[in-house]
């Protein structure tokens, strides 16, 4: 702590130092000092906690949306459902919209006019990560379901199934090994989106590194370690995710 001091003090007045005395004085008022390696934790925390809520709307939103469309584009000729073309429509201008205009665009219009009076950013930035991201899921999701072979479904029928179980049972399970990379890289796309709800006062991990900087007036350690935080995520995601893959092979050739 003194040679931090000294160190600094020398930094401050201008004296010449060492390259590896600014990196220890940058480094120990980054992480160290005033234990402000619990705020990047706290950050992590939320950041997680941000992920988890929007995955669990994203997939919940994506799987409905994927279902009801591809329910619709499956049906026999002159069958046609209204309640699923009224659905269909409804989903087709979701998916329509929020694909087509940005996502720091869509977080400032909840942040700023759906939930301006709002104070739990942190929940309304999950909210908001979680309908953009259904809207790419729908999308990888209907891909695998109509990937599979139209006579899968046929047979789920004609054993007796009705078409949920059918869906349920047969044609899901298929469509996710085809499409559980791309979910994946959606899913890693989504835990680094969450610094994106900074702008609405979400207090994650970006928002964390921020304050710091604001208080020690150099930004290059705080933004470093957080962008090596993120790595860190994304790699232990990415591995966990390359377990279940392996999973659902081993499980193939049984």
């Amino acid at each position: 702590m003194e040679q931090y001091t000294l160190w600094k003090t020398l930094i401050t007045s201008g004296d010449p130092v060492t390259a590896w005395q600014k990196f220890y004085v940058y480094f120990y008022q980054a992480f160290i000092e005033a234990d402000r390696w619990k705020q990047y934790l706290s950050g992590v925390v939320s950041t997680l906690y941000v992920t988890a809520l929007a995955l669990a709307l994203g997939v919940i939103l994506g799987v409905i949306v994927a279902v009801v469309r591809t329910a619709h584009d499956q049906q026999r000729p002159g069958h046609n459902n209204p309640i699923l073309g009224v659905l269909n429509f409804i989903f087709k201008i979701y998916v329509t919209v929020i694909r087509g205009t940005p996502m720091m665009v869509q977080l400032l219009i909840m942040g700023f006019v759906i939930f301006s009076s709002s104070k739990n950013f942190a929940l309304v930035g999950a909210l908001t990560l979680g309908i953009n991201s259904g809207a790419y899921q729908a999308e990888i999701i209907r891909g695998g379901l109509m990937a599979v072979d139209s006579g899968q479904m046929e047979a789920g029928r004609s054993l007796g199934l009705n078409y949920v179980d059918t869906m349920r049972f047969i044609i899901i399970p298929q469509a996710v090994k085809a499409i559980l990379p791309a979910l994946g890289n959606e899913f890693i796309v989504l835990l680094k989106d969450t610094s994106l709800i900074s702008v609405i006062g979400g207090k994650e991990l970006l928002y964390a590194a921020r304050a710091i900087v604001s208080r020690t007036y150099e930004a290059m350690f705080p933004f470093l370690g957080t962008a090596a935080i993120y790595l860190v995520l994304v790699m232990l995601f990415t591995w966990l995710l390359g377990i279940f893959e392996r999973r659902l092979r081993q499980s193939d050739r049984r």
